[in-house]
């Protein structure tokens, strides 16, 4: 697979996410299920996995605004914390699907020189095509401890899987 194809499971498996999270009891998914200082409940974990997508894509490997500055209820979005948890769904979702229509909008312009060029973040230096790979399997992880998080509470995840999104011979 190559990044376009990755990212578009991650787009089809959103849908699925997203339509359990909006079946969702809203005082399940703003719950405080981990301890420490970061991604208390799972609205955490969604603004989280956003706005990692929208800051390296925007603020690093396009140099540009990012798309939470769009939100300004959302201004912390970068930051991690449990910030979240009083915020409807729908609303971060909102925030989530302006970051995706960005990011579908940059993926057709990947070049084999765009994908090669580097990045400098703080003191390294990434390749664009490295620093989206980041972006998606971090992703994958965080929506897997989602899955996890629902399951613990009662809610029955999505079956987020390649295998359930690849097409059959």
């Amino acid at each position: 697979m190559n990044i376009q194809g990755t990212y578009d499971y991650l787009c089809r498996a959103r849908r699925d996410l997203w339509a359990v999270l909006e079946q969702t009891p809203d005082e399940i998914l703003s719950k405080p299920v981990l301890d420490g200082d970061r991604f208390q409940c799972i609205k955490d974990l969604l603004v989280h996995i956003a706005a990692v997508e929208d800051s390296w894509l925007h603020e690093d490997i396009l140099r540009d605004t990012p798309i939470w500055e769009a939100f300004p209820k959302l201004e912390r979005a970068s930051e991690d914390g449990t910030l979240y948890a009083a915020f409807a769904l729908a609303e971060l979702l909102g925030y989530w699907r302006a970051v995706e229509a960005s990011t579908l909008a940059y993926l057709p312009t990947l070049t084999d020189t765009e994908l090669q060029r580097p990045v400098q973040v703080n003191d390294k230096t990434y390749s664009v095509d490295g620093l989206l790979w980041h972006v998606l399997i971090h992703e994958m992880r965080h929506t897997a401890q989602i899955g996890v998080l629902l399951r613990l509470q009662g809610v029955k995840p999505p079956f987020l899987d390649l295998l359930n999104y690849l097409p059959t011979a």
